[in-house]
């Protein structure tokens, strides 16, 4: 009996100190446990940073590369602008310079006496220089070829006696005072009434008027 008390005592102190080490190791496993988890749960919110981070400079990036699209499609277009307007001054200069040789051709003005400015005029409305003295007898009845003859009863003006005579602004402006304007007016005026100088001579003539 004594004996097996004895040996009860031996054992207890192991069978405790083992029951309090098979205690302590849950409580051991459940730390490193939670260490652990709290080390996975620090890694988890590295790779969430990481990946906000890389949203950010991908953002960045469309944004950098619209950017860069849009300013090559406006360079494009000032291009594309200037160009046109290139392509429009060369086309006006040329347009220029084609009009020059026409205007460098047309026919000098007339020039020298108004008998002699008619007497040019003669062909251009088809007819001959025998038709000169008919229209040198007209004229010379009418106003005696002066550009500013004015028939005081009738108002009829300059070398073709037009009434009024503003008419023969439709010939030009400086018809008040040009012989070459006046000429150009009656001699128009004799072809539409009468067809050429001498039968408006001969109205003059029989009527005393043309």
């Amino acid at each position: 009996m004594a004996a097996a008390a004895a040996a009860l005592v031996a054992l207890w102190p192991a069978t405790v100190a083992s029951q309090t080490t098979a205690d302590s190791l849950p409580a051991g496993a459940a730390s490193l446990q939670s260490a652990g988890g709290a080390t996975l749960n620090s890694q988890d919110g590295i790779s969430q940073a990481n990946f906000a981070l890389r949203q950010r400079e991908g953002a960045v990036l469309v944004a950098q590369e619209a950017a860069a699209r849009a300013a090559a499609r406006q360079r494009a277009a000032e291009r594309a602008a200037a160009a046109a307007a290139a392509q429009q001054a060369q086309q006006q200069q040329a347009q220029q310079q084609a009009q020059q040789p026409a205007a460098s051709q047309a026919p000098p003005a007339p020039s020298g006496s108004p008998q002699q400015i008619a007497m040019s005029m003669l062909g251009s409305y088809g007819w001959s220089s025998g038709q000169f003295s008919c229209l040198d007898s007209l004229w010379n009845e009418e106003s005696g070829w002066n550009v500013y003859a004015t028939n005081p009863s009738s108002g009829a003006y300059g070398i073709p006696q037009a009434l009024p005579g503003s008419k023969m602004a439709s010939a030009g402006p400086d018809w008040q005072s040009d012989a070459a304007t006046q000429i150009e007016w009656g001699l128009t005026y004799i072809q539409s009434t009468y067809g050429s100088p001498c039968a408006a001579w001969a109205h003059e003539e029989a009527d005393g008027w043309y």
